[in-house]
């Protein structure tokens, strides 16, 4: 019985002793709080574009958009993507992100999932881009560049199409 007891306080001073240095590592300062920030204002950026596209919101996409003549043909091409499929499913994995002044670049690889009707097979696709971002506290869409998902409507009619020249 005495043993029994013994093992009890022997736990009891266990715990006592390591509780406070857990308890003091769990409320681990942010080093730079504004640069988080930024970086999470950057991450939702992404999100929301991605979950815009999904879910076929134009004026959500133009909300993100910077009124710039170059993303004028990246949203045309959200527009025919929307006319053309009725299910759009797109996955985004941030790679890198490189900030310069108000200039973000984020890298990411995507994979999606597109169907024109509930009894179509559907199309998949997945490749890697480059969004432009502007901004630090609002961040809005600058330029896209690479294999990225807008567009998938053209692409697919340009594949059909077969190969422009022979010999």
């Amino acid at each position: 019985m005495c043993t029994r007891i013994q093992q009890v306080i022997r736990i009891l001073a266990a715990v006592a002793l390591v509780a406070p240095i857990v308890m003091s590592c769990s409320k681990k300062e942010l080093r730079y709080p504004e640069d988080h920030a930024r970086f999470v204002r950057i991450d939702g950026a992404v999100e929301d574009l991605r979950t815009a596209y999904v879910e076929k919101d134009s004026e959500a996409l133009k909300e993100l958009l910077l009124p710039f003549e170059p993303l004028a043909q990246l949203s045309q091409d959200i527009r025919t993507d929307f006319k053309t499929f009725q299910t759009i499913d797109v996955e985004f994995t941030i790679d890198r992100v490189i900030i310069d002044g108000d200039e973000i670049d984020v890298y990411l690889h995507w994979q999606g999932f597109w169907k024109r009707a509930p009894e179509d097979v559907g199309i998949r696709e997945r490749g890697h881009g480059m969004l432009r971002w502007m901004g630090t506290q609002s961040i809005l869409l600058k330029e896209v560049q690479g294999d990225l998902p807008f567009g998938m409507a053209t692409r697919v009619l340009l594949s059909q199409a077969g190969p422009i020249f022979s010999s």
